[in-house]
């Protein structure tokens, strides 16, 4: 087997290269793909490469295109492997310092090191490759992806979990490892669900929470609250959910608990508002169950109204503790915006909006559509969607409970529900069932729009629906910067 076999100028040099897991190897990185992974091949300026292993792909997590890394085999397959980063030898020029102590430990960011520039760029590269497989039996248009207003402090509801011992870097371990017995209060690193890294400072939301945050570990830490422990099925803290509005004053605190206390809620309620008035709810949700959610069974309301207010453009929403509603609200104006351009609604259309959530897109189109009709299966979204449908006074959205892995055509027969002359679709990240797709292709509306926070699933769709439509143009949105998170805007027309 030949070798080819090229000196590095800084002498770095290693033996020749045998692709086993826990080895380390310079790799150039040469393209940034799909999921957050930087794809390069073995330098061989830097080791020698057996010439049937030239051109292995090899993912590497933090990695950029124009990087040279040393990273360490951790999973090797036929035709690509995968690697960790170790030091970066040659850095892209689209490298920068991450301000967050957390980064690369945390399970959150993935690109923070990234520029922001760079990183829209990258999306826009990703949406492109997803979608070149449709350009072969359809020409449709790629419009510039909208970039994010605001890179952090954008996020509008942060959930933080309780464990009853800290995850550590393994060097803080050795430097202090009686830390490890500290409870946590913070987010899961990444691969450990069953382990919490104590965090005082996430750069994706505003100071204030960060204020709510550290003050609930200090309430609770220094009196010795005990915390749930899935294994043992006991303790008392399980999550904290802090909800900001970006448009109104409104700020919710909801303390996720085993069991209730309703002495120990009230003295953390009057400490929070003590310290932080600008609290305008605190809510306490009761989990007794196994499942680590922070959802209850039971919600009791400690202080305000028991939820917050909030607006994307002109429409309110009433968002409670559990309720599903855009995370990036700045953002969200600008996905919605996209949306009903691409629908070029002029007053006179029957819209259907497809998992239409708590109604958000509804209500955002209402006032350029004759009607609106929002089908959604969760029940408790359904009912949030009637309440924001009351707060906004709007009379032509109309709401139903449908299940949507199976057919909703006879939903519509039953209710007497018009055809539509636009269906907007925003399903979850699978995609649509493929029941789902098969009413829309017996419905046949004259105009589609997709609105997809997966990509890979929003081609798959597509591609089922070009039987009958025209794929005309897409749009991406970035909603969560610093992370691989894509948003995309679709129009499909009747062909």
């Amino acid at each position: 087997m030949g070798c080819k076999k090229i000196y590095s100028l800084q002498s770095i040099h290693l033996q020749e290269v045998q692709l086993k897991k826990g080895e380390q190897i310079y790799i150039t990185i040469e393209k940034f793909v799909f999921e957050g992974y930087g794809l390069g091949r073995l330098s061989a300026d830097l080791q020698e490469v057996p010439e049937d292993k030239q051109n292995l792909k090899i993912f590497v997590r933090f990695a950029y295109p124009g990087d040279v890394v040393l990273a360490q085999l951790t999973k090797i397959k036929k035709n690509y492997a995968e690697a960790l980063l170790l030091k970066v030898i040659t850095p892209s020029k689209d490298r920068i310092e991450a301000p967050c102590s957390y980064f690369t430990y945390c399970g959150g960011c993935k690109q923070q090191n990234l520029e922001y520039g760079a990183q829209a760029n990258y999306k826009q590269t990703q949406i492109e490759e997803l979608f070149v497989q449709l350009k072969a039996d359809n020409e449709f248009e790629i419009l510039p992806i909208v970039p994010s207003t605001v890179t952090f402090e954008y996020r509008n509801k942060m959930e933080f979990s309780f464990a009853d011992f800290r995850w550590l870097p393994y060097e803080r371990m050795l430097s202090n490892p009686e830390e490890k017995k500290l409870p946590a209060l913070g987010f899961h690193p990444p691969q450990g669900f069953n382990s919490v890294m104590q965090i005082e400072k996430c750069y994706l939301q505003t100071d204030t929470a960060n204020q709510i945050l550290n003050l609930t570990s200090d309430f609770f830490f220094t009196r010795g609250t005990s915390v749930y422990n899935n294994k043992a099925d006991a303790g008392y803290l399980r999550n904290l959910v802090i909800r900001q509005a970006a448009n109104t004053p409104d700020l919710m605190v909801n303390l996720v608990t085993n069991y209730r206390d309703a002495e120990l809620m009230k003295e953390y309620t009057n400490f929070l508002l003590e310290k932080v008035p600008a609290i305008t709810t605190i809510l306490n949700n009761i989990n007794s169950r196994k499942a680590m959610i922070a959802t209850g069974e039971v919600e009791y309301i400690e202080f305000g109204k028991g939820f917050i207010v909030d607006s994307i453009g002109h429409p309110k929403f009433q968002i409670s503790a559990n309720s599903f509603f855009q995370t990036n609200t700045r953002q969200g104006f600008h996905l919605y915006q996209l949306a009903k351009e691409f629908a070029e609604l002029t007053c006179n259309e029957i819209v259907y909006d497809l998992y239409c959530g708590a109604g958000t897109i509804s209500l955002f189109i209402a006032d350029s559509a004759k009607d609106v009709y929002g089908l959604e299966l969760v029940e408790s979204a359904v009912n949030d969607a009637n309440a924001n449908k009351s707060l906004n006074e709007t009379t032509n959205v109309h709401f139903y409970s449908s299940d949507l892995y199976k057919s909703f055509l006879p939903l519509i027969e039953k209710n007497n529900i018009p055809n539509p002359d636009v269906v907007i679709i925003d399903p979850p990240r699978n995609g649509m069932h493929k029941n789902t797709v098969e009413d829309i292709l017996t419905l046949a509306p004259p105009k589609i729009v997709y609105v997809s926070c997966n990509p890979a699933t929003q081609v798959r769709d597509i591609q089922l629906l070009l039987a009958k439509y025209k794929l005309v143009k897409i749009r991406a949105v970035d909603m969560f910067p610093h992370t691989a998170h894509i948003e995309n805007v679709a129009l499909l027309v009747r062909s």
